[in-house]
C-alpha cells in the first residue's frame, strides 16, 4: 500500500504567488559582497546583452563614479534625464520615475537600491520607486551591497565596526525573481583599491586599513553567499509546491527527526543535532499527534514536551502536527519541505504486532522514495517497551466498563425479546449495535470488553445448544467467529473516530477561544482591560496561575495576575527581569534560573520584548505540553500586540500634545515678539519724540503723537485682553452671567466700542425688528462682536462696507457680520477658529495674535451658541454667523 498517495495538487499558496507575480515586472538584484566588486559594471554588461537581443532597455539612474570602463557600457542605451529638486538652496538630481512610467520600457536599470531620495520626492527611498515600477509591469535591474540588507545591518556593524544608515527591507530581496552575487576575492578587491578603481588617494588607503580588511571582506562574502542561498532555497520550494513536485530535490540537505512519547526521545534529539551538524543542514523535530496521544499518560506527554523543548534549545525547529497515521504525516511533511533525511528510533514492538499493524519505520522505508531513512538503536527504551509492545495502557475508568456492559445487556435483552422473529444473523447485529455504542461513548478498551461479553452472550443465549458455551453446528461456529471479528474491528474503528472527533472538538474550541480573545483585545480601550483579559484567558485555557509584568522605569512591575492576589518573591522577580532583558525564557523548567517558582516567557513584538508572562501550577512535571506551549505562544503574541497598540496610541497622543504645545509656544513667542512689540515701538517712538522735541512741535503734531500713543496703547490692551481671555477659557474658569439682552442694544454697543477701528469703513446694520430677547452675557457677547468687527476691519479694504445683521431662524436668532474683503480660503474656514491660526496671504500678513476668533468660539459656545465662517455668495468677502437659541417666554401669573 502506498501511504503517500494523497492529494498531489499544486500548493494553492504557491500558485497564488505565481499569479500575483504574473502581472508584475521581474526584479533582478546584483548583490555585492562589498563596494567596488563591480555590481554596476555587471548590471550594464547584462543590460547590453539584453539590448542586443532586442529588449527595450533604458537607464533610470546609474552612478559610474567616474570609472571609464563603466561609462563605456552606457553607450547605445537610452538614458532617462534626471529630475532637478531645489532643496535648501542646492539643486539635487534624482531619478525621474514619472518619465520612466510615461516611457514604459521593458527593462529599466536602477543603481544603488538603498539610496535615500531627496526631500519632496514621491517616495523617501529608491526601493519604493522600484516597487512602483514593478507594479506597473516594468522589469528592473538594480544593485545593492550586502551591508544594506536590513536584517544583516547589525551583523555587518559588528564585523566592520561601521553602521550603514541606508537599508533595504528583507522583503525586497525575498521577493526578487533573480539574484546574482557579484564577488571578488579579498586580494583582488584590495588590489582594485590600490589601483584607485574604487576610491582615490588617501581614502583608498584608509579603506584598506579599516572597512576593507581581509577578514572583513571574507566575512561579508560569506554573508552574501548565505543570504543568496537562502533565497534560492525558498524559490526552489515555491517551484516544487506550485508544480506539485514531491521531492526531495537534493540541492541541499535537510534532516527530520520523528519524536514519539516513548523513552529515549531526548537521546534521539541529541543524536539528530549531531547528525545535522555533520551534514551542515537545518533540522526539524516533528511529533505527530494521533488518537493514541489522547490516551497517553502524563509521563508520555512530558517526554514529548521535553524532547521538543530540547530540540529548540539545540537549534532545531519543533513542529507538532495532527494526523491519524504517523508515517503518512511524516512523509507528507518531508515531501513538502524538501527533507532529504529522516531519523527515527526503533520501536521495540513485537513481530506479531508489527505484522498486524505495521511499524512506522517499515512504512517510511517502503514509501520514502528518494528520502534517506535512518533507524537509530534505542537501548534505553527497549526495557520500558519489552512488555508493553507499544500497546496503549487500558483506561481505568471502571464506570465506563460498567456502562459498556450495560449497553451489551440492553442489546441482549432486546434480542431475547425478539428471538422468535429474529434470525441468528440479526441477533448478532443487535449485539453489534451495543458494541458500537460503547466504542462511540467510551473509547477502545471498554468497547473491546463489550465485544468480548457480547460474543459470549451471543453464544450462551442464542446459539444451540442454548445456555452452554458448546456449539454443535459448524455454521454457528463460523457465525460466531465472524461476529467476533466484526465486533473487534467495528469497535476499533468507532473508537478511532471518537478520538478524532474529540481532537477536532478540542481544536475547534481552542480556535473559538482564540477568536473571542482577539475580539476582546480589539475592543479593549485601556491597558488595564488588555492586562486583565490576557491573564484571565491564559489562566482559563491552560489551567495555570498567571502573572503579567510590564517595564516601568527600567524595572518590571507586576500589573496583573490571576488569581489577583498572586505575588512574586525576589527569585521570581530576578527570573522575570532576566527573561525580559535577554528576551529568552527563564524560571521553572528552563535552562536559566530553574529554581524560580514560575516559568517566565517574554512577550515579543517586532520591536523586541515588551513584557513578561509568568505561569505556575501545582501539577508535577513540565508546566506545559507541546500543544499548550503553542497555545500560550499564540495568546502571548496577541496580548503583546494589543499592549503595543495601547502604548503606540499613548505615544502618538503624547507626540500630538507635544507638537501642539510646541506649536502654541512658538506662536505665542512670535506673537509676543512681533505683534506686542509693534504697538510698544509706536508708543515709545511717539513718547520719545514728545520728550526730546516737544517744544519744537506745533500743537497739531503733538496731538498726532498723543493719538498714536493712545491708539497703540488701546491695541496693546486688546492683545493682552485676548491673552487673558484665552487663559480663562483654557482654565475653565469662565462662567457666563446670563441675562436677557436686546439684540439691537447689543449691536449698537459693539459698534460704538469699535468706532475707532471702523472709521475707514462704511457700516450698515440690518436688524430684523421685533426680535426676541436672548439669554446672554452682555460683556462677553460685546467682546465677541468687537473681535469680529476688528477682524473685518483688518481684512476688508478701506472704504468697503461692513454689514451687521440679525434675523430670526426658527427657534434661533442669527447674528451675522459680513465684509467685502478677499474672503477665506475654503480649506481654512474651520481652522481659523484654532488658537494662533492666521490665514496666510503671501507677504500681506495682518497684525494680531491669532486669538480673536478662537476667543469668539469659546465665548459663544460657553453661552450655548454656535459660530461658523463662510464666504459670501453674492460677492467677494467673508461672513461670520452666530446662532443662539431663543429662551422660553416667562410665565405670566394673573391675580384673581
Amino acid at each position: 500500500m502506498d501511504i503517500t498517495s494523497g492529494d498531489k495538487r499544486p500548493s494553492p499558496e504557491a500558485l497564488l504567488r505565481e499569479a500575483e507575480n504574473g502581472s508584475r515586472g521581474r526584479l533582478k538584484i546584483f548583490l555585492g559582497a562589498a563596494p567596488g566588486v563591480g555590481k554596476t559594471y555587471e548590471m550594464l554588461l547584462t543590460a547590453q546583452a539584453k539590448y542586443r537581443e532586442g529588449v527595450d532597455v533604458v537607464v533610470g539612474i546609474v552612478e559610474t563614479h567616474g570609472r571609464k570602463e563603466t561609462e563605456e557600457l552606457l553607450a547605445g542605451l537610452e538614458v532617462i534625464p534626471r529630475r532637478n529638486i531645489l532643496y535648501k538652496g542646492r539643486v539635487l538630481t534624482e531619478m525621474d520615475i514619472d518619465a520612466i512610467l510615461a516611457r514604459r520600457p521593458r527593462l529599466v536599470l536602477i543603481d544603488e537600491l538603498a539610496h535615500t531620495n531627496a526631500p519632496e520626492s514621491r517616495h523617501p527611498k529608491r526601493y519604493l520607486d522600484v516597487e512602483e515600477l514593478l507594479a506597473a509591469g516594468i522589469d528592473v535591474y538594480t544593485t545593492v551591497n550586502i551591508q544594506h540588507i536590513e536584517s544583516l545591518n547589525d551583523v555587518v556593524a559588528r564585523i566592520t565596526h561601521t553602521r550603514v544608515r541606508e537599508t533595504v527591507p528583507d522583503s525586497i530581496v525575498d521577493n526578487a525573481d533573480d539574484i546574482e552575487v557579484i564577488d571578488l576575492t579579498p586580494d583582488d578587491l584590495i588590489a582594485r583599491l590600490r589601483e584607485g578603481k574604487v576610491y582615490i588617494g588617501d581614502r583608498a588607503a584608509r579603506a584598506i586599513d579599516n572597512y576593507f580588511s581581509r577578514g572583513n571582506l571574507t566575512a561579508l562574502r560569506e554573508l552574501a553567499l548565505r543570504r543568496t542561498a537562502q533565497r534560492v532555497d525558498e524559490q526552489m520550494l515555491d517551484y516544487m509546491r506550485s508544480h506539485a513536485i514531491e521531492g526531495p530535490w537534493p540541492a541541499g540537505e535537510r534532516l527530520l527527526v520523528a519524536i514519539d512519547g516513548a523513552g529515549g526521545s531526548a537521546a534521539l534529539v541529541r543524536r539528530a543535532r549531531r547528525f545535522a551538524e555533520h551534514l551542515r543542514a537545518p533540522w526539524t523535530a516533528l511529533h505527530v499527534e494521533t488518537s493514541r496521544d489522547l490516551r497517553a499518560d502524563e509521563a508520555e506527554r512530558n517526554a514529548i514536551a521535553e524532547a521538543l523543548q530540547l530540540a529548540t534549545r539545540l537549534g532545531g525547529v519543533a513542529v507538532t502536527l495532527p494526523g491519524e497515521d504517523a508515517a503518512t504525516t511524516i512523509l507528507d511533511y518531508a515531501h513538502t519541505h524538501n527533507v532529504t533525511h529522516i531519523l527515527l528510533a526503533q520501536t521495540g514492538q513485537s513481530r506479531w504486532l508489527s505484522f498486524i499493524r505495521g511499524s512506522t519505520a517499515e512504512k517510511l522505508i517502503q514509501n520514502a522514495g528518494g528520502i534517506n531513512i535512518h533507524i537509530a538503536s534505542a537501548e534505553s527504551r527497549r526495557k520500558e517497551q519489552r512488555l508493553s509492545f507499544e500497546v496503549p495502557r487500558p483506561s481505568r475508568d471502571w464506570a465506563a466498563y460498567a456502562k459498556s456492559l450495560g449497553f451489551v445487556a440492553a442489546a441482549g435483552l432486546f434480542a431475547f425479546l425478539l428471538r422468535e422473529t429474529l434470525g441468528i444473523s440479526s441477533v448478532a447485529l443487535v449485539f453489534l449495535i451495543g458494541v458500537l455504542a460503547s466504542a462511540v461513548r467510551y473509547g477502545l478498551f471498554p468497547s473491546l470488553v463489550a465485544a468480548l461479553v457480547g460474543v459470549l452472550a451471543y453464544n450462551f443465549f442464542f446459539l444451540p445448544p442454548l445456555y452452554t458455551f458448546t456449539i454443535t453446528d459448524p455454521e454457528n461456529v463460523v457465525a460466531l467467529v465472524v461476529f467476533a471479528i466484526v465486533a473487534v474491528i467495528a469497535s476499533n474503528l468507532a473508537a478511532r473516530l471518537r478520538a478524532q472527533a474529540i481532537a477536532a472538538r478540542t481544536r475547534a474550541r481552542i480556535t473559538e477561544e482564540l477568536y473571542l480573545f482577539s475580539r476582546k483585545l480589539a475592543g479593549a480601550a485601556s491597558l488595564d482591560d488588555v492586562v486583565w483579559a490576557s491573564v484571565y484567558e491564559i489562566a482559563l485555557l491552560l489551567k495555570v496561575n498567571v502573572v503579567l509584568l510590564l517595564p516601568k522605569d527600567r524595572r518590571l512591575d507586576l500589573v496583573g495576575g490571576y488569581p489577583p492576589e498572586d505575588q512574586l518573591d525576589e527569585a521570581d522577580f530576578a527570573a522575570a527581569q532576566w527573561s525580559f532583558e535577554k528576551n529568552h525564557t527563564a524560571g521553572r523548567g528552563a535552562d536559566t534560573l530553574p529554581g524560580a517558582k514560575r516559568l517566565f516567557i517574554p512577550m515579543r513584538t517586532g520591536r523586541g520584548a515588551i513584557g513578561v508572562i509568568g505561569i505556575d501550577s501545582d501539577r508535577p512535571g513540565p508546566l506545559l505540553r507541546p500543544e499548550e506551549a503553542r497555545l500560550l505562544d499564540s495568546l502571548s503574541d496577541q496580548a503583546a500586540l494589543a499592549i503595543e497598540r495601547i502604548h503606540l496610541a499613548a505615544d502618538i497622543e503624547k507626540a500630538r500634545l507635544a507638537e501642539e504645545t510646541d506649536r502654541l509656544r512658538q506662536a505665542l513667542l512670535t506673537s509676543i515678539s512681533h505683534d506686542l512689540r509693534t504697538p510698544l515701538a509706536s508708543i515709545i517712538g511717539s513718547a520719545t519724540s514728545l520728550v526730546a522735541h516737544g517744544d519744537e512741535l506745533d500743537a497739531a503734531a503733538r496731538m498726532t503723537l498723543l493719538r498714536t500713543i493712545q491708539e497703540e496703547g488701546e491695541r496693546l490692551n486688546r492683545f493682552i485682553g485676548n491673552l487673558l481671555d484665552m487663559t480663562r477659557l483654557e482654565s475653565g474658569s469662565l462662567k457666563p452671567k446670563a441675562d436677557l439682552v436686546d439684540v439691537s442694544d447689543l449691536v449698537g454697543a459693539a459698534l460704538q466700542r469699535a468706532k475707532k477701528i471702523l472709521k475707514d469703513h462704511k457700516i450698515e446694520t440690518d436688524v430684523e425688528p421685533g426680535l426676541p430677547m436672548l439669554s446672554l452675557d452682555m460683556v462677553l457677547m460685546e467682546q465677541v462682536l468687537f473681535n469680529l468687527l476688528d477682524n473685518a476691519a483688518k481684512y476688508a479694504p478701506p472704504g468697503s462696507k461692513i454689514t451687521v445683521g440679525a434675523r430670526r431662524e426658527g427657534d434661533k436668532v442669527a447674528i451675522s457680520i459680513a465684509d467685502e474683503g478677499e474672503g477665506i480660503p475654503p480649506a481654512d474656514c474651520e481652522q481659523i477658529f484654532d488658537k494662533f491660526y492666521r490665514v496666510h496671504r503671501g507677504d500681506r500678513q495682518r497684525v494680531g495674535t491669532g486669538l480673536g476668533l478662537a476667543i469668539c468660539r469659546g465665548f459663544v459656545e460657553a453661552m450655548s451658541g454656535t459660530i461658523t465662517a463662510a464666504n459670501r455668495t453674492d460677492r467677494s468677502g467673508a461672513i461670520f454667523t452666530l446662532k443662539f437659541p431663543i429662551p422660553p417666554a416667562p410665565k405670566v401669573e394673573t391675580l384673581a
